[in-house]
């Protein structure tokens, strides 16, 4: 019998006067955009993830402030389901010593509006979904979080 197991995620959404911080990276021999995301690792909560995904991918420190969603996504592309929990949150500092992960670009920063013109660009339907879930609500508090 063929156990289901999701594969767990964290994201950002990172806004700084209307931008949110994004990562260009290739996908499938593709540049794409997506949230600074990546996988849980063993011994890592969710909070500590969200932190060194996105410091590893964008290069930024962040300071988490809310919990934007909990997603769940089979991709077309692998039929690997996902289950991805987002978070909202504020940039303190940019490394831009630091070494990003193998397959990144760089870090870009857009509006919202940009974002839908870069619509083929695109990751996954998640990218705008997370950011209108975030401008919808702003996001539930950290303590939803439990280790």
């Amino acid at each position: 019998m063929h156990r289901f197991i999701p594969h767990v995620t964290v994201a950002t959404v990172v806004e700084d006067q209307g931008r949110f911080l994004l990562v260009e990276e290739y996908a499938d021999g593709k540049r794409v955009l997506n949230q600074p995301a990546g996988h849980l690792e063993a011994n890592e909560s969710l909070l500590q993830a969200a932190l060194r995904e996105t410091l590893e991918e964008t290069g930024w420190e962040v300071e988490l402030t809310g919990v934007t969603g909990i997603y769940l996504y089979t991709a077309p592309s692998n039929g690997v389901t996902y289950q991805r929990v987002c978070f909202a949150a504020r940039p303190l500092r940019h490394r831009p010593e630091l070494a990003l992960d193998d397959g990144i670009i760089g870090p870009q920063w857009l509006s919202r509006e940009e974002l839908d013109a870069r619509r083929e660009q695109w990751r996954s339907e998640l990218v705008p979904r997370c950011i209108d879930d975030y401008l919808a609500h702003g996001g539930g508090p950290l303590s939803l979080i439990r280790d």
